[in-house]
This record gives C-alpha cells, sequence and structure tokens, in this order.
C-alpha cells in the first residue's frame, strides 16, 4: 500500500534475524507487507528483489521478479515468498551482486547454481521453486536478509572481491 523507505547499512535491523509468520494469526501483516515489497521493488528500476527486513519488518517475507532481465536463464515470475527455506542447494558459482542496502558497493559472490525453495504464498498456500541460475541467486541473496546476513558477508575477500559500484539502474 505504500513505497517504503529502504533501510542502508549499517541500520541494526538488516543484521536481525526475522521472525516466522503464521498464515491465520498475521494475515493482515502478510497483505500489507506483500503490497509494500511490490510497490517498493515497482519503485527501483531494475530491482529484482527486496526482503521485509530491508522496509524495517522483521518478518520473514521476500519479493523477487527476474523476468526480463538480462542474466536470467530461469523465471517464475512475480514471486512473494512467506516463510521461504532452501530445501536443496547445488552447485558453486561467483558474480557479481549488489542490494539497495548497500547502494554504493557491489561484491563478487559465490552461491549455488541451483535450488529447491519451500514456502507459502502470501494467500498461505504452499509454493515448491526449483530454479537455476540468476533466479536462484536472486532468491538466496534475499533468503540471507531474513537471516540477518548482507552479500558482504559472504565475500571471500573484502580488499579484493569488493567494488565501488560504476552505475545504478
Amino acid at each position: 500500500m505504500a513505497v517504503r523507505k529502504v533501510l542502508l547499512y549499517p541500520h541494526p535491523a538488516l543484521k536481525a534475524v526475522a521472525r516466522e509468520l503464521a498464515a491465520d494469526a498475521d494475515a493482515a501483516l502478510i497483505e500489507r507487507v506483500a503490497q509494500d515489497l511490490k510497490d517498493t521493488m515497482a519503485s527501483y528500476p531494475g530491482c529484482v528483489g527486496v526482503a521485509a527486513p530491508q522496509l524495517d519488518e522483521p518478518v520473514r517475507m521476500i519479493i523477487v521478479d527476474v523476468t526480463g532481465h538480462r542474466k536470467t536463464t530461469s523465471c517464475h515470475g512475480l514471486m512473494v515468498l512467506v516463510n521461504p527455506t532452501v530445501v536443496r542447494a547445488q552447485g558453486q558459482e561467483v558474480a557479481r551482486e549488489g542490494c539497495l542496502s548497500i547502494p554504493h558497493l557491489t561484491a563478487n559472490v559465490r552461491r549455488a547454481t541451483t535450488v529447491a525453495i519451500q514456502a507459502q504464498s502470501a494467500t498461505g498456500d504452499p509454493v515448491e521453486i526449483e530454479t537455476e541460475g540468476f533466479e536462484a541467486r536472486c532468491l538466496l541473496h534475499e533468503l540471507d536478509h531474513l537471516d540477518g546476513i548482507l552479500f558482504l558477508d559472504r565475500v571471500d575477500s573484502l580488499s579484493t572481491d569488493v567494488f565501488r559500484r560504476k552505475t545504478y539502474r
């Protein structure tokens, strides 16, 4: 229902572990946060994901949509996921990542190349996703936010794998 301000590092909420949501008891919260995630992501051209903790909502919800991104090889469209968990991760690849919460930096981050995720939709329906490549990377990046992990926490070397962002999309 609103475009929300994205928290910037070193805001302490970005390092906190988010709480799980109950479909029934938290239905109104889930609906509000889902809409705020959609509105906020849409307000940033080129953005492919946002996690609720980035909006100062300490709950386990993310949004990801890699539709039309040049790196996309697998795409499930717009996904709002509640209580997502990784049930399988395979392979490894190092690739460049950025984050709305750390807008002036990018870094080389090692992540799994294929993942299987279980979650609920914003309406409480079970969701199972198997994906690879850029979409898998985006999901893993957003899931990290739910556990207070930022992409800089995953770089091998802060001196050789972190870069000043040259362009903003």
